[in-house]
């Protein structure tokens, strides 16, 4: 009976191991990069990024020029005209700096656009990792893309390339 208890066990452990080691590896950016959808989605954000950028920096070399016409000028004003152009160019600097944040932060119209445009994209390919996963018992999924610190796998254990047929 004692020895029938200790096989039990030692089945159990053996069994609880064997499945812990059940896992499949993907690299999440080869998978995104393999869909037409992901390319342009960033060709798409990347034109809109260079367009806000321009300006955001013609807006600035207004406000520069504004500063060097102050600069050349500044002799032959008043202290009240020196007052009012000085703060003229700080709130035109503020204005700036605050659309720019509109945009570019980290709740502006680019990230509002990136998440817009790529959470389809990516709920797709996280819903087809997931179903892949679940269908052939999978219990951990690592994802190459997102973790350095992996010092080595199984090639096995890489899927990548089934995962991007999967979406095509």
């Amino acid at each position: 009976m004692k020895k029938f208890f200790l096989l039990s066990i030692a089945a159990a452990l053996i069994s609880f191991a064997a499945s812990a080691q059940n896992y499949m590896v993907v690299n999440t950016e080869t998978i995104f990069r393999s869909l037409p959808a992901f390319n342009q989605a960033n060709e798409t954000l990347d034109r809109l990024g260079q367009q806000f950028q321009q300006q955001v920096d013609d807006a600035f070399a207004e406000v520069e020029e504004m500063f060097n016409q102050y600069v050349a000028q500044r002799q032959f004003l008043t202290e009240a005209a020196r007052n009012a152009r000085e703060n003229a160019i700080l709130e035109r600097e503020a204005e700036i700096l605050e659309w720019q944040e509109s945009v570019f932060g980290p709740e502006g119209e680019m990230m509002r656009r990136r998440v817009e445009m790529m959470t389809p994209i990516m709920e797709r390919v996280f819903g087809v990792v997931s179903a892949y996963a679940e269908r052939n018992g999978y219990v951990l999924v690592i994802d190459l893309a997102n973790n350095p610190t992996v010092i080595y796998y199984a090639p096995s254990a890489d899927k990548t390339a089934e995962i991007i047929k999967l979406l095509e």
